[in-house]
């Protein structure tokens, strides 16, 4: 076989924790190769060499080519993939996660699957947002009344703050370039937050899927985690964008842009990493181990990697 050009696979510990990445990189139009330890960036205006490790999630918009050995490096370095559409809109699919332990993902079924926990952690993620009221004995359905009229006076906060005239949301995903600037910012912005609160989920080994509010969508815990930090990042940021850019054709990279430092002026991915293992009460300790070990119904957890033998017919198990 022959020997392969670039760095030596990273181990480990050598490695960025998820929290101290950067957020996002959105690229379009160009291809992406590796240089050692680096993803190569190449379109009409040069080259760039971005550090794998230092990066959250790369969003992958149209005309982006990716070579084998660039996925490879890709995926040694927990670097979350994301392929959307124009404009980032939509979302088509991803890469694999940075964490190797299930403490998250087994915690999280057990939470989604049980009606009194599924109400208690869907209660504590409101709570998260109505830091001043008591509303562990609220139902559902009153929960839903309290977040909507909590967010209508988001944007009708944010409307005042920039002169920016609101009436309501219109989200276009087949007809980006259809919306009103305040919508079209709107979008972009969600779609930014989105992208980064899908790699904190994947990254730490929980399920996209099982959400606790929103439920039979591929990315349900997504916007139940998106939710969280919408009115503090994603909607201000976007009024701000639109009432600066209103007539800029290129107001989604605008936004992504804005998006990008609030997240890293902010330091969300730190915080975002702290809420969601609270949320499902694992400990960091759990989240980063990486062993492995056989599931029995009556002996409990078994090692791995022993060869076992048969047991005499008749034999007390």
């Amino acid at each position: 076989m022959v020997k392969q050009a670039g760095a030596k696979k990273p181990d480990r510990y050598e490695l960025g924790r998820e929290r101290d990445r950067m957020t996002f990189l959105y690229l379009e139009h160009a291809k992406l190769n590796r240089q050692d330890s680096a993803i190569q960036v190449i379109d009409q205006r040069g080259i760039v060499n971005v550090p794998a490790a230092i990066l959250s999630v790369l969003m992958l918009g149209p005309g982006v080519d990716v070579t084998h050995r660039a996925m490879e490096l890709i995926g040694e370095s927990g670097l979350g993939v994301v392929w959307v559409g124009e404009y980032g809109v939509r979302q088509y699919a991803y890469g694999r996660a940075l964490n190797h332990s299930s403490a998250l993902l087994e915690a999280q079924a057990k939470l989604v699957s049980n009606r009194r926990s599924r109400v208690r952690v869907a209660r504590e993620m409101y709570q998260m947002r109505f830091p001043n009221d008591d509303v562990s004995q609220l139902t559902m359905q009153a929960l839903r009344g309290k977040e909507g009229a909590r967010v209508r006076k988001v944007y009708q906060d944010q409307s005042q703050k920039t002169g920016i005239a609101w009436t309501r949301r219109e989200y276009r995903p087949d007809n980006f370039e259809a919306s009103s600037p305040i919508n079209k910012a709107l979008t972009a912005a969600h779609q930014a937050l989105y992208g980064l609160s899908y790699s904190v989920i994947a990254a730490l080994g929980a399920s996209a899927g099982l959400g606790f509010v929103h439920t039979g969508h591929d990315l349900s815990f997504v916007y139940d985690f998106a939710d969280l930090y919408k009115a503090e990042y994603s909607i201000p940021v976007a009024f701000q964008v639109a009432a600066k850019y209103s007539e800029d054709p290129d107001i989604g990279t605008k936004t992504r842009l804005a998006m990008r430092d609030a997240f890293m002026d902010g330091k969300l991915i730190v915080r975002m990493v702290k809420d969601l293992k609270t949320l499902l009460g694992v400990s960091t300790e759990d989240t980063e181990a990486e062993t492995i070990q056989l599931w029995d119904d009556r002996m409990g957890l078994q090692k791995f990697g022993v060869q076992y033998h048969e047991l005499p017919v008749g034999a007390p198990e």
